[in-house]
């Protein structure tokens, strides 16, 4: 059975259980600003799950695509990736563990076919200084669906690491109890760690089993025979987890929820692997044509490339959907991430031999993947590869360069501080005992081949190498680099940004080049049309950078189709309809959190802002709502019809690409 069928059926199953079939939230987060990328099923689903009302009911159903960059080190072994589908179905306070567990095991065993004999589960052994009780109702339903197949399945009670968790598998064994460390969810991770009100439960996990013989291909074995369910050593791979959401910490201690939830997610990858009793994810068939493109591109084979032909295959999944999301690689934020996932996946090609542009091979093969099951996909599929084949382009013009910079940098021995066994910035070797001469505790020493701060920067300025990935790369060359590297690093970033604000000859900020009366009138008219091409073009058009002079302005925006005529024709008409309304313009200060998150201010992406902001808003008269409402530092002029002043209309002048995925408009008032 195919990944694809799997989701199907999923989907399908649910559906016929009364669930509402939801579609998947965007990678980027549009209402959570601690986090940059969805990397749950129940992330998007949060505020329901603590109580407030979800608009398709109780009960609900989807796949949601999921991106965790702190994973991003683990990509190479037979499981982990950046990207992945989670397969999800949420209770809202209507069925409970009784349902559940017997609908799960029933698509996991009866329609996907998994191996039961090959079937492990886990739940919560409970908390004696919480007074929670062990979760032997979840172990009961899961003694009984395993006899239903048959099999008598006995439990055993784990503990904690510290009482050893490596106990190997007893004969009989498919039900383990572990710790809240393993077996218990809350937002703040830890039982004890919970604020009062937060709600909290047990949820019992599931795993699949590969071969004893398959155990051998994995990277971690220190476990051996004493390996569990779950330990972290590959033989056991958890497929899915159904969180019970059934307490609330009261001052007291831990309180019954009212309503209680059901949270379930299981990554659509993993099933995937096990339907093929495979325990390498990446021969699924949402991975595997990807690594057969690699093979044809390159002329080597998988088995003797795993850990390259893994991280291209992953990171260019995801780069895929943070674009079809609206991300364009950039030095900040989600775009940085973006970038860093493109770029580590042309450095793995270029190991492979593959220096030719690959990009456009492999992305359409990605999409294809995807087409049938993802509208999205399918619509943005030729503004997709142009994004990431001009990042591509970028990239590659500097990449050798780079990468034999790294070489050089690789047979120069440095000297470093040496304190308390650790290495600190460094100091070049200059002739011959050349000393930095401080008077400390500290010492020099020869430390043989260093990566210093300067070098770090120098690749990122110069190569376009991320600090991390010529981290990365430095210890695939062997190259150390010191403990405080990224202080030395940061000053030098903070000197150049400096250096630039000399050079731009007092731009303000927000890109204006004054402060004249017709300096505020285009500033008021890029607000305007800001929120024009919103409406226009949609939600995820971002500002990404703004220029005014008093002949004309120039936006940059995300966005990676062209503008077309028609489009922009709207956007002026919009623009002059609200310019004739005469709304007022007014600021207020606001709290940061409260201005982005309560009151929904539009802000320019990556911005960092202070504790409070200014917000400008553009109101007409007895309108409930205003037609901008944006942070900005000013200036403004007082009311939109100054704009019209000498029979003067907007008027955008010329439409054209800025850079990857970045539209920009120049425009006058004439």
């Amino acid at each position: 059975m195919t990944a694809q069928d799997i989701r199907a059926k999923y989907v399908a199953f649910y559906a016929a259980r009364g669930h509402a079939i939801i579609p998947r939230a965007l990678l980027v987060p549009q209402n959570d600003p601690t986090t940059l990328f969805t990397g749950s099923g129940m992330q998007p689903l949060l505020p329901y799950l603590l109580g407030d009302r979800h608009p398709e009911g109780v009960r609900l159903v989807d796949s949601q695509t999921c991106l965790r960059a702190q994973d991003i080190e683990e990509v190479g072994d037979n499981r982990h990736t950046t990207f992945f589908e989670m397969l999800g179905n949420w209770s809202l306070g209507d069925y409970f563990k009784q349902q559940q567990l017997p609908w799960i095991f029933e698509f996991l065993i009866d329609e996907v076919g998994l191996d039961i004999s090959k079937f492990y589960v886990t739940c919560f052994i409970g908390d004696a200084q919480f007074e929670i009780p062990k979760d032997s109702e979840s172990g009961d339903i899961w003694k009984q669906l395993f006899a239903g197949k048959g099999i008598e399945a006995g439990d055993i009670d784990i503990g904690s690491e510290a009482d050893g968790y490596r106990i190997g598998l007893p004969p009989g064994k498919r039900i383990f109890y572990y710790d809240a460390s393993k077996n218990w969810w809350c937002r703040g991770g830890k039982i004890g760690d919970m604020p009062e009100g937060e709600p909290g439960g047990p949820d019992s996990e599931m795993f699949y089993r590969f071969d004893d013989s398959a155990h051998s291909v994995h990277e971690k074995k220190q476990f051996g025979e004493l390996c569990h369910p779950n330990c972290d050593c590959g033989r056991f791979m958890e497929i899915g987890n159904n969180v019970f959401m059934e307490y609330v910490k009261s001052g007291s201690g831990f309180k019954k929820l009212p309503k209680q939830n059901v949270d379930h997610g299981s990554g659509l990858e993993r099933i995937a692997a096990a339907a093929i009793d495979s325990p390498d994810a990446f021969k699924i068939s949402l991975l595997w044509p990807i690594v057969e493109k690699l093979e044809a591109l390159s002329g080597k084979k998988y088995v003797d490339h795993l850990v390259s032909m893994r991280v291209i295959a992953d990171h260019l999944r995801g780069a895929t959907f943070l674009a079809v999301d609206g991300v364009v690689p950039s030095n900040k934020e989600q775009g940085y991430v973006m970038r860093r996932l493109m770029r580590r996946a042309m450095i793995k090609a270029y190991d492979l031999g593959i220096e030719q542009n690959f990009v456009q091979a492999v992305i359409p093969v990605i999409a294809d993947l995807y087409h049938d099951d993802f509208p999205d996909v399918a619509a943005k599929r030729s503004g997709v590869i142009e994004v990431l084949v001009k990042e591509e382009k970028s990239f590659r013009t500097t990449l050798r360069k780079g990468l034999a910079e790294l070489q050089k940098i690789s047979r120069l021995p440095k000297l470093a501080v040496e304190h308390e066994g650790k290495y600190f910035e460094e100091i070049p070797l200059a002739g011959n005992d050349h000393s930095p001469g401080e008077s400390s505790p500290r010492r020099t020493v020869a430390s043989g081949v260093l990566l210093t701060a300067q070098d770090i920067f120098m690749l990122q300025d110069t190569y376009g190498f991320p600090a991390e990935l010529s981290l990365e790369q430095a210890g695939v060359l062997g190259i150390a680099y010191t403990e405080d590297w990224r202080t030395r690093f940061d000053s030098l970033l903070q000197e150049q940004r400096d250096r630039s604000r000399t050079a731009a000859k007092g731009d303000f900020k927000g890109g204006l080049g004054g402060q004249s009366e017709q300096h505020r009138k285009y500033h008021t008219a890029t607000h305007l049309m800001y929120q024009a091409l919103r409406s226009t073009l949609g939600d995820h058009v971002v500002q990404r950078g703004s220029n005014i002079t008093e002949e004309r302005l120039r936006f940059d925006f995300s966005h990676a189709e062209k503008v077309t005529p028609e489009q922009q024709r709207r956007v002026e008409a919009i623009v002059n309809e609200q310019i004739a309304k005469d709304l007022k313009i007014s600021f207020q200060e606001y709290p940061t959190k409260v201005a982005t998150e309560e009151k929904g201010a539009l802000g320019q992406f990556g911005d960092r802002y202070g504790d409070t902001v200014k917000v400008y808003q553009m109101l007409a008269d007895g309108a409930e709502k205003p037609f901008s409402f944006e942070i900005c530092g000013g200036p403004h002029v007082d009311h939109t019809l100054q704009l019209f002043e000498d029979n003067k209309r907007f008027k955008i002048i010329k439409e054209e690409s800025s850079s990857a995925g970045i539209r920009r408009i120049k425009a006058i008032l004439g």
